[in-house]
């Protein structure tokens, strides 16, 4: 049994050059390259044939999360800039947060930090004013104060005064190119601060094509972080922080996933499988505290002995939660999870994830070891020496999980 504390990063990595990191994304979504990867066997495709190398009946489960305009950049009379980047709602959620109108405070990154003396820094909007006031500094970031004059949500305030916050490694200014194309063709649910890049590739005509094959599709919501992007900077797990970001699961979903559990379950996206994974582990913790009035999953949880000595099945899981949900009055679960999968991680739910090529030293290439092993490597190499493009806008893979 591997140790998930004492794991050495330094056993994760890889070289990416610069030229290998895709700075814009193809013109048409579906025609980034797809490398398939199952029982130790390479292969290469495109996207727009996924639904030839999934399997019939099988369910693939899409993050619905909307990335918002999460990227300010303020320009002083002087023509210094001070950047703001929205991190999460600070002591509220996001729904809240995002409808509200008035006034709403973020956790945010702000870089040039030191150029914001006394004064409040100022947008002009339709018909209104929006005024930024620095609060206070945190450890790791600050809190901002937003008030605005007109009726109008934050989310609309973000709409004409930011930008699509593109990840630190596309090192150009986004366009307006960025707006359609760092976006699902899904989106729902405004909150991410990064894309689930995984789902950029579908379009209506490969969901027409699943369907045609009996290949069946649900949604989850996970307000993907910034965090995502942290790199572990530590020399053995145990001594980073996993970041926390926020599920939206609905009972109609946990009850379709419990009707398709003997089928194939395909995650798009590391997103969507950490939602997954997390649905099986939250049912673990009613099944052990029905009283419990808070479910949520703290980094190392799956780890502890009670939860990973309990024998429930995936079905039975998930039908103690939906149990725990309806009793306590909820139509959907929504809570945060850090969950942390790594190498000796056992999946109970997801078969197979859909997925870009990760950044090296990420807690997201710990995943995908703990999918596919050492065989990781093998798949990076492969894609490495034949062409593929990797992180945000990059091609994708099919990885099938160890048996």
């Amino acid at each position: 049994m591997i140790d998930v504390k004492n794991i050495s990063i330094a056993n994760f990595t890889y070289h990416l050059p610069n030229d290998k990191i895709a700075l814009h994304p193809l013109q048409n979504r579906d025609e980034s390259k797809l490398l398939i990867y199952k029982d130790g066997v390479i292969k290469e495709d495109v996207y727009k044939n996924i639904h030839q190398h999934l399997p019939k009946k099988s369910l693939l489960i899409f993050n619905d999360t909307k990335v918002i305009k999460a990227r300010l950049v303020y320009t002083k009379p002087t023509g210094g800039s001070i950047e703001i980047f929205l991190l999460e709602p600070f002591n509220a959620d996001y729904t809240s947060t995002l409808t509200s109108t008035k006034t709403c405070k973020w956790k945010c990154l702000i870089g040039g930090a030191s150029k914001w003396k006394q004064n409040n820094l100022q947008w002009t909007i339709s018909n209104g004013l929006v005024e930024l006031m620095l609060i206070e500094k945190l450890d790791d970031a600050y809190v901002v104060e937003f008030s605005w004059t007109n009726e109008i949500s934050f989310a609309e305030v973000l709409e004409q005064i930011g930008n699509i916050p593109l990840p630190p490694y596309i090192k150009r200014k986004p366009d307006e190119n960025d707006t359609n194309r760092y976006q699902t063709i899904f989106a729902q649910h405004n909150g991410s601060v990064a894309a689930p890049t995984a789902g950029l590739h579908f379009t209506p005509a490969i969901f027409q094509n699943l369907s045609s094959c009996q290949i069946k599709k649900d949604f989850i919501t996970l307000h993907v972080g910034a965090s995502t992007f942290k790199p572990v900077k530590v020399a053995i797990m145990q001594g980073h922080q996993m970041h926390t970001e926020w599920i939206d699961v609905s009972i109609e979903t946990i009850k379709n996933i419990i009707e398709n559990i003997n089928e194939p379950i395909i995650a798009v996206g590391t997103t969507s499988l950490r939602t997954l994974e997390s649905l099986y582990w939250l049912g673990i913790k009613a099944h052990l505290n029905n009283a419990i009035k808070t479910l949520d999953l703290q980094q190392w949880d799956v780890y502890e002995e009670d939860l990973k000595n309990t024998t429930l099945t995936a079905k039975e899981a998930l039908t103690v939660l939906i149990n725990w949900l309806q009793k306590n009055k909820r139509t959907s679960l929504f809570t945060s999870t850090q969950l942390l999968i790594a190498p000796g991680y056992t999946f109970k739910i997801v078969h197979a994830l859909v997925t870009n090529f990760h950044q090296p030293k990420s807690t997201l290439l710990l995943l995908v070891a703990a999918a596919i092993g050492d065989s990781w490597e093998t798949v990076y190499n492969y894609a490495l020496q034949n062409n593929f493009r990797f992180l945000s806008y990059g091609d994708g893979s099919i990885l099938y999980m160890r048996k």
